[in-house]
């Protein structure tokens, strides 16, 4: 028990702190100012615990056979198309459409986003490092609860942004931060593919 405590306890400082001022943050930020709160929530905890516990399943060993370069790459792409996305004008009927249709396509959009905005990156090469040298529960708990926790913060900032700032500003704003976004990972990807 104490093997998984300390685990858990470095687990959770190292990704927290590796998490702090990431791109996830950004993405998290971005997503409160267009889903309900409890649906970038629940997005958030499937996306890190997946993550997070594939890249300590994994561990060191298997890391560099995983084609991360190409996740990336396709990561980029769906930036990018949420950004586009977020640009087009919205319908009149979308709130008749209601709660069901946001919290499905809202939760997708979170999990999948993350997971693949994240796959490859230092959080999970932190995971997969610490889950070859200590418990591997205790590395999933932390490393969950410690990207939770960064990524909280910017997902309150966001709501309270939201409710500050007309919704046109924040559709423009998060369709222009996912465009960079994906800009960025691109860029990254096509770099580290071209090497």
């Amino acid at each position: 028990m104490e093997a998984l405590l300390i685990a858990a306890g470095v687990a959770f400082g190292a990704v927290f702190l590796g998490e702090m001022g990431d791109k996830s943050q950004l993405m998290a930020l971005t997503f409160a100012t267009r889903y309900r709160m409890r649906t970038v929530i629940l997005g958030l905890v499937i996306a890190i615990g997946a993550l997070i516990g594939l890249s300590v399943g994994v561990g060191a060993a298997l890391g560099n056979l995983l084609p991360t370069d190409w996740i990336r790459l396709a990561a980029a792409l769906m930036f990018i198309g949420f950004g586009l996305w977020g640009l087009k004008p919205e319908r009149g009927d979308e709130e008749a459409e209601g709660p069901i249709t946001e919290r499905s396509t809202g939760l997708l959009t979170v999990v999948t986003a993350m997971f693949l905005a994240e796959f490859g990156d230092k959080t999970m090469i932190i995971a997969m490092g610490m889950g070859s040298s200590y418990h591997p529960s205790g590395v999933w708990l932390g490393g969950t609860a410690g990207m939770l926790a960064a990524d909280l913060l910017a997902v309150f900032a966001g709501a309270w942004v939201a409710k500050r700032i007309p919704e046109k500003v924040i559709r423009y704003v998060s369709s222009g931060l996912f465009l960079v976004i994906g800009v960025l990972l691109a860029i990254e990807a096509l770099t580290a593919l071209a090497d």
